[in-house]
């Protein structure tokens, strides 16, 4: 298949506006006509984007009915993803303190959807996961992303170990999010460059992603239950990134704040 289908209004909405030129065909519910729609197939047309009205039954053919399409999808040349060029790029060109999401494995495309919508809302600067064994950007992903997967660098890599180290190369502290450590999340200083690494839904960090790690982290927990779902636990754990670096954000320059992320990293290795 050479084709993505993305449903749903604030998916369509965020690829209309920011990659039109992937849009073959914009298909929508001849029923369909309100305040919402409207304006998404005015941009269609100022794309000159064909614009496709059918049926609900033929509308249903083409789209899982036991998703929640909102009547409106998009035919799209497929996504081919981000390859770790644009990673490279994308942490070279960007002011510090950088901010970096890993996904080690996650598999259920709601949890990355979540993830995806969550990343783009505390400004991470890219989402990495592995090709092989893990959620792609599925049509699924990108309706529960809420058009977070449209407007965030999703980048995928063959071999996420030399990632990792890349990454560390750039003075990038790797955060691993595990239960079985002392070390409580708010105990770390994230005004450094951080990538905060979460691992699969059932079986976290592999050994080899964790070796990696500058750090091990966990959320503290007071209740019955073991542990936070995947895209809950990433939220919590970037909510802390924004919160700390909210309170420590002083006007700096950029050398100033280069210096005082030098300063933090020694003081933490010395501890």
């Amino acid at each position: 298949m050479t084709e993505d289908l993305i449903y749903g209004l604030h998916a369509v909405a965020a690829l209309l506006r920011a990659q039109p030129q992937l849009i073959k065909t914009l298909v929508v519910v001849e029923s369909r006509s309100e305040q919402r729609v409207e304006p998404l197939l005015a941009l269609a047309g100022r794309h000159r984007i064909p614009i496709r009205s059918v049926s609900r039954a033929e509308f249903n053919q083409q789209v899982d009915v036991s998703v929640v399409h909102q009547g409106i999808a998009a035919i799209c040349h497929r996504f081919t993803g981000l390859d770790e060029s644009v990673l490279h790029e994308i942490v070279k060109n960007s002011v510090a303190p950088k901010l970096i999401l890993i996904l080690d494995g996650v598999q259920d495309p709601h949890n990355l959807g979540a993830c995806l919508r969550t990343a783009n809302g505390f400004g991470v600067q890219a989402v990495v996961t592995t090709k092989d064994r893990a959620c792609g950007l599925t049509p699924v992903v990108r309706k529960v992303a809420c058009g977070a997967a449209e407007v965030t660098p999703f980048i995928q890599v063959t071999n996420l170990a030399r990632t990792l180290t890349w990454l560390q190369e750039q003075g990038i502290w790797l955060v691993g999010m595990v239960g079985d450590t002392e070390t409580r999340l708010q105990d770390i200083d994230f005004c450094m460059n951080t990538a905060i690494v979460m691992g699969n839904e059932a079986k976290g960090l592999r050994p080899l992603t964790r070796k990696h790690c500058d750090y091990l982290a966990r959320i503290p927990m007071k209740g019955a239950v073991e542990s936070f779902n995947v895209s809950a636990a990433t939220a919590i754990s970037l909510y802390e990134v924004m919160r700390q670096r909210d309170i420590d954000s002083v006007t700096l320059t950029a050398n100033e704040m280069d210096s005082t992320i030098l300063i933090r990293r020694h003081k933490m290795r010395q501890e």
